[in-house]
């Protein structure tokens, strides 16, 4: 039954049922097409019980009964926002029992984590998508066309910033080795962005990892700075922090001007991207869009089509070789080398969808990341 659901629809269970669920993903299946919510997983009673009332779902199931879910033929896909270091676990549950996977990134903490994902879906002959919500912004995307276009010249650098300030307990801050940390959580978007402006991958890392005497920061860094090395002598840098006012936003320098985004990475504000090129300047405001719909509807159509999605499995395998170099940098004091990989796809403004965003829902004992 898995890939073949009723009517030509896709049937999922959200498995976790923290903030970004309950904010995002949950709503966004009421502008997905192709896309259903069939059931919940979660270890609270009361986040099941109020949150199946609120979706019109009656299937919600605890962590234990996970793989009874998987066998049960009722969901023919599993949308995993999870902690990071439960990724790898239950995508290959999952994958193993035949249910496609979209899963939140990083798509998981190490390369061979990565890589069991990888060949366990293939081995299944099912979907692996990695949450890249940006890839399907028009915003991020027109940003990214506009340079591949040669808009602002020859791109020589790229530099981002991406900072909230965590509240003390919250699950971002578990150890860098469970994919804690700003780097897994807001650094991969730089990363990201970076590699889909300049469409190609670093060969090069280098970064310092700094925190201010808090506790909140005993088991992982408060900020990191990185800078990236990438083909035809161009530099991406970036600064992410866990312990400083917000920020959201980055550049693209070329030798005939320049595209900003500030915002740049958020999913509940307008996002505002500016052009000077030559003697022109405009800045293009965007609507509050609802991002995690478009993820749905094109996951679920890769997975009635039997097609690859893009973001893949591989894709974001590129982005956490990336953050373990840096980890591996902010340790040794050197710069990292990179191995040559080339993804198998690019994400461009064909991807980009335009659904309306949403007010945030209340949360059932859950709460945003920052402090408050």
């Amino acid at each position: 039954m898995a890939g073949k659901g009723a009517n030509n629809t896709v049937d999922y269970a959200v498995v976790g049922l923290g903030h970004i669920a309950q904010v995002a993903i949950l709503p966004a299946f009421e502008n997905a097409t192709e896309s259903r919510l069939t059931a919940l997983v979660s270890g609270s009673v009361e986040k099941r019980r109020v949150l199946g009332e609120r979706h019109g779902v009656e299937l919600a199931v605890d962590y234990d009964a996970y793989d009874e879910l998987l066998s049960g033929g009722a969901v023919d896909a599993v949308y995993l926002a999870l902690p990071n270091h439960l990724h790898m676990d239950f995508a290959v549950r999952a994958v193993e029992a035949g249910v496609h996977v979209l899963c939140e990134k990083p798509l998981a903490v190490t390369e061979e984590e990565c890589r069991r994902m990888i060949d366990a879906a293939a081995m299944s002959d099912v979907r692996l998508m990695t949450a890249y919500r940006l890839h399907f912004d028009e915003g991020n995307m027109a940003v990214a066309d506009a340079v591949t276009e040669g808009r602002i010249g020859d791109p020589r650098f790229f530099d981002a910033r991406f900072s909230q300030d965590v509240a003390p307990g919250n699950i971002r801050l578990l150890p860098t080795t469970q994919g804690g940390g700003p780097v897994y959580d807001m650094g991969i978007y730089c990363i990201n962005a970076a590699r889909y402006v300049f469409r190609s991958e670093p060969i090069r890392v280098c970064a310092a990892a700094s925190s201010a005497s808090d506790d909140r920061f005993e088991h992982c860094d408060e900020m990191v700075s990185v800078i990236m090395h990438f083909p035809k002598e161009r530099l991406a840098t970036f600064t992410c922090s866990f312990g400083a006012d917000g920020q959201s936003n980055y550049r693209v320098v070329g030798t005939e001007g320049w595209i900003g985004m500030d915002p740049a990475f958020g999913y509940a504000t307008n996002l505002e991207y500016t052009v000077h090129a030559g003697d022109e300047a405009w800045t293009h405001r965007l609507p509050q869009r609802d991002q995690f719909a478009p993820e749905l509807t094109h996951f679920s159509r890769c997975v009635l089509r039997g097609q690859r999605p893009e973001p893949d499995g591989e894709e974001g395998l590129a982005d956490v070789r990336i953050i373990r170099a840096v980890h591996e940098s902010t340790l040794s004091g050197r710069a990292v080398e990179l191995r040559p990989v080339e993804p198998g796809s690019r994400p461009g403004p064909e991807l980009a969808q335009r659904e309306p965003g949403f007010p945030e829902p209340e949360e059932v004992h859950a709460a945003g990341p920052e402090r408050g």
